[in-house]
């Protein structure tokens, strides 16, 4: 539990032998349809776990509740050593007021399926937002920092242009850029190649693999079951608001230990 007094910043009671990002007991109801049914989830620096599962099974609302965009009915989420979201006052656990949470957020990463750039923004100001409202970084400086995550994404020549503009691909490796100019410690993907061209997913995985490959700590929403393979160190199956079997890739792909991965992957292969 934290205190509103005496929270520990992030780091002060984490070391990189534990999880990263802990996930426990983790609930979520709409309109009396239990969509989580808690939920135990484990990621640890560096590692890459890909999710998969048929539609409507919660692998979606799994990320909004890490990614603090919607309050958990139940459960507990700990970032390196400590519980984000909510403070403890008066012996009742309660939401951070939205000014705290959008600080919170800034050390969870979130690219979706959609996007979500702003269209009266070009890409460079698209980018560059989150460092000006959120983190009050000077404009020189997140101008400078924008153009190098849009270099790394391999965009900064497109860096004047509006999301008319760009291709879904472009304007999806915008939103990743976006995400990282923050520096998270994990980095959330909703299915972020699912809204594109069959031609344009290409450059999107390429973009996820690099970052993989350098070490970034992500969690991938995906159908991509070859991304899954080649570069994820674990993969889970979800359904039904459960998380039905993990296993690393070459296991989960090719030994499967429950009966409902084995159906699930006999549909995707």
């Amino acid at each position: 539990m934290t205190h509103a007094a005496s929270a520990p910043q992030l780091g002060d009671t984490w070391n990189d032998s534990q999880p990263v990002l802990k996930v426990r007991n983790l609930h979520k109801t709409y309109h009396d349809q239990q969509v989580l049914k808690g939920v135990e989830f484990d990621i640890h620096q560096g590692q890459v776990k890909a999710v998969l599962g048929p539609s409507g099974s919660g692998k979606s609302t799994m990320l909004r509740l890490m990614a603090l965009l919607e309050p958990a009915d139940d459960g507990e989420i700990t970032l390196r050593g400590r519980r984000i979201g909510v403070r403890e006052r008066g012996g009742a656990t309660i939401a951070l007021p939205e000014r705290e949470l959008a600080k919170e957020r800034a050390n969870i990463g979130m690219v979706f399926q959609k996007f979500n750039l702003f269209p009266h923004l070009s890409a460079c100001r698209n980018v560059m937002l989150g460092l000006t409202s959120v983190k009050n970084v000077p404009h020189k400086e997140a101008e400078a920092q924008a153009m190098a995550m849009l270099e790394r994404v391999g965009l900064s020549h497109r860096a004047g242009h509006y999301p008319s503009e760009l291709s879904g691909g472009q304007q999806q490796r915008v939103a990743i850029a976006r995400a990282l100019v923050m520096n998270p410690t994990v980095l959330l993907f909703d299915e972020p190649t699912s809204a594109l061209d069959p031609e344009l997913v290409g450059e999107v995985l390429d973009v996820m693999e690099g970052l993989a490959n350098d070490g970034m700590t992500m969690i991938v929403v995906t159908h991509e079951v070859r991304f899954a393979r080649r570069v994820a160190d674990e993969v889970t199956l979800f359904d039904s608001g459960i998380i039905v079997e993990q296993a690393a890739p070459d296991e989960f792909f090719d030994n499967p230990q429950h009966e409902r991965t084995r159906k699930f992957l006999s549909h995707v292969h």
